[in-house]
């Protein structure tokens, strides 16, 4: 039995999210309806990451086992071939049986993408967040750096959300301005649910001025969701990839390959 990672690539508009759910369209159900046409048997996904309903992936990545006699491209055309338009598998690669494409990431990245203009975006809607007012940029890159290190995120943690502890390592975050564009990157060993939306909304407060820049790090201490900003939508959230130890030989993968100037 042999075991295959793959990069994947999606536009989550018209998914319920990455993971399989009864009564919905998910990433994870269409490329393994996809992926078992090309196998001749049944192909079980799992990923690095869960994405919400309407997040998108630019480097998800993801392994099945299979027995299947196939070169590694016929994983990547078949995949594409069989799956629908929005899903594009990048690349497939032969990994060694103690591989898991969630347990084996160190770091796991998102790109939260807001559109701050008084205009409503055409071209880029379902892709980007639109915030009318102005963001102070630099003073969200300030504030979130209390963020930085091993920290209970209660105050950014959904309600519903399943993970035995609050406690994650992040490890960086950045606040960047171009031109119209205001990218938050963020870096941590995991995330808990809606963690990066939580954020994103808690640091768009400080951008538009209702709050002071050391109003992160109380929101932080108080472990306590109440007091943190709103959701932010999920159109803006992208999981940009996942880092594994170099002796798994997968492509790396570089932010600023699809968006010059998001990366730290």
């Amino acid at each position: 039995m042999a075991r295959i990672a793959l990069g994947i690539e999606y536009d989550g508009t018209g998914y319920s999210g990455w993971q399989l759910q009864a009564n919905c369209r998910s990433v994870q159900a269409e490329l393994q309806r996809a992926l078992s046409r090309v196998a001749d048997h049944e192909v079980v996904l799992t990923a690095a990451g869960r994405t919400d309903a309407g997040v998108h992936a630019l480097a998800m990545v993801a392994h099945f086992d299979s027995d299947a006699p196939r070169p590694l491209q016929a994983w990547v055309l078949g995949g594409n071939a069989e799956s629908a338009a929005d899903i594009t598998v990048l690349w497939a690669q032969s990994v060694t049986e103690d591989f898991h494409a969630r347990y084996s990431a160190r770091s796991r990245t998102y790109l939260y993408r807001i559109l701050n203009r008084r205009m409503r975006p055409a071209l880029d809607r379902g892709r980007v967040c639109w915030i009318r007012q102005p963001l102070d940029a630099e003073l969200m890159h300030q504030s979130a750096q209390a963020l930085v290190g091993e920290h209970d995120f209660t105050s950014f943690r959904a309600a519903e959300c399943q993970s035995s502890t609050p406690t994650r390592r992040l490890m960086e975050i950045t606040v960047t301005r171009r031109g119209e564009l205001v990218d938050l990157v963020v870096t941590a060993n995991a995330f808990l649910h809606h963690m990066v939306r939580n954020l994103a909304g808690t640091l768009m407060a400080v951008g538009r001025g209702e709050r002071p820049a050391g109003w992160v790090a109380e929101v932080l201490a108080a472990r306590d969701r109440t007091v943190a900003g709103v959701t932010a939508p999920p159109q803006g959230l992208y999981f940009a990839g996942a880092a594994y130890a170099h002796g798994y030989g997968l492509p790396s993968y570089k932010l600023t390959d699809r968006f010059p100037g998001a990366a730290p």
